[in-house]
């Protein structure tokens, strides 16, 4: 079981926005949708999307890296993914990769496509990649020490920083794996004017109430408590912290209601 999903915002169009990227990506499927959530498997990744409206939007401060083996395919994702969008990296070959491009999707979500071995990602196709921009800019290496502390499993699988310039010393890459997941980090390498939103968020699959009190007692000793399992780190990254039967939960009676009261979830109060 993935215990870490990425989480979309979308404005009330999630099964839509699903519906394209299951046809645009292989060994895709639609799990399930209500006319909350929709879940669903991209290249053996899952991910949630949450119709919450047009309160807040993805920004390419979260993007997601596409790595495939094959030209042909990131050639196909490509053409998919950008109907309707906005090409931030032109699809072409840079010193990091020989086929690689950057772009934002007709539903504002971003995506990294990058030709490289998936041998390097522990074979995992679609890895959500933190941008420390905006506000955030510099803060990389401090994320990552705090994450280091924040998940006991913590695997680091290197660090590259940027050699000269202006963001000299700052994080180029890294890469990372937590509860057996892989992510991806690094400083932006020209300054922006957006950082980190709740349009991107990734939930923690909790086994039990002591995990979920670990990771949200952590999260927001410096960070924001927001509602029902939301919560921000110091950093502005958005967490949601649930149990990982929380499907389970909300069929039982008034469920909602009492979910709505909440702040950090209390498994015993459903």
């Amino acid at each position: 079981m993935q215990k870490i999903v990425p989480a979309i915002w979308f404005d009330n169009n999630a099964q839509q926005a699903f519906e394209f990227y299951t046809e645009v990506f292989p060994d895709s499927m639609i799990h399930f949708s209500d006319p909350v959530v929709t879940e669903a498997s991209l290249s053996g990744v899952v991910f949630t999307g949450i119709n919450g409206g047009p309160q807040f939007r993805p920004n390419p401060a979260i993007s997601y890296m596409v790595v495939s083996e094959s030209h042909d395919e990131i050639d196909l994702i490509w053409n998919g993914l950008s109907q309707e969008g906005k090409i931030l990296m032109a699809l072409d070959t840079y010193p990091w990769s020989q086929h690689y491009g950057w772009l934002e999707d007709k539903y504002g979500v971003s995506w990294q496509l990058y030709y490289g071995k998936l041998s390097d990602v522990h074979g995992q196709r679609i890895i959500p990649t933190l941008m420390f921009c905006g506000e955030q800019q510099g803060k990389c290496m401090s994320a990552l020490h705090f994450y280091e502390q924040l998940f006991p499993d913590f695997v680091s699988d290197g660090i590259l920083k940027y050699p000269e310039g202006k963001m000299k010393d700052q994080i180029q890459h890294t890469q990372f794996k937590v509860k057996n997941f892989v992510l991806m980090a690094m400083d932006s390498g020209v300054p922006q004017d957006f950082t980190f939103t709740e349009g991107n968020s990734l939930v923690i699959l909790c086994e039990n109430q002591p995990e979920i009190d670990q990771y949200w007692n952590f999260i927001t000793q410096k960070g924001i408590e927001s509602m029902c399992g939301w919560c921000k780190d110091e950093f502005g990254v958005s967490w949601q912290i649930i149990p990982k039967n929380m499907a389970e939960l909300m069929a039982r009676p008034d469920a909602v209601l009492r979910l709505m009261k909440m702040k950090k979830i209390i498994i015993e109060d459903f």
